[in-house]
């Protein structure tokens, strides 16, 4: 039977913050897990993207396919030698008030030193809408090329606004899976 602890857990305060952090992750769990009801603060957009880094890499070591709809038609997008993992979509200021996405990133195999690292990251952002762009919903499939155990990992938005209060980040450590 699987075991998760609870590594982090954050509730974004008044003002919103940058971004979310956690460092010094132990390697004695199996997988890492984070779970996060997340809004952004971009004004004038429905719809955030976010990002995530691992172990403070802003180098050429992340890449990602991603199958994505904001609109009626679903489309796909591929992207190689990034400096984070991309595609995360999150509710912007637009956004029906008080309306947060849900996002779940799994990182197996975390702290394995012969082998690169995966993650599958799903993200919902939802609206009072049916009118494209105001809403998204993904899937990804990324690639971090490094063989260093992942001791840190951060979210952030790609427009380099704050994530906004009342948003939780949850990160667990996952054993027996």
């Amino acid at each position: 039977m699987a075991a998760f602890t609870v590594i982090d857990h954050t509730e974004i305060s008044t003002g919103g913050a940058a971004y979310w952090e956690e460092t010094g992750i132990s390697s004695s769990y199996d997988h890492l897990l984070i779970k996060a009801s997340i809004r952004g603060e971009k004004t004038g957009a429905y719809v955030d993207s976010g990002s995530i880094r691992f172990n403070g890499l802003t180098s050429s070591v992340y890449s990602s396919t991603t199958l994505k709809s904001q609109t009626a038609t679903p489309d796909s997008a591929r992207e190689g030698a990034r400096n984070s993992m991309d595609y995360i979509f999150w509710p912007a200021a637009s956004t029906l008030a008080d309306t947060f996405g849900s996002m779940t990133v799994w990182i197996p195999n975390y702290a394995n030193t012969a082998n690169f690292k995966q993650a599958i990251i799903s993200t919902v952002s939802p609206n009072n809408s049916t009118t494209d762009n105001e809403w998204g919903t993904l899937i990804t499939a990324g690639l971090f090329a490094q063989t260093a155990a992942i001791s840190e990992v951060k979210i952030f938005s790609g427009h380099g606004t704050d994530l906004a209060e009342y948003s939780t980040i949850t990160l667990y450590g996952v054993t027996g899976a």
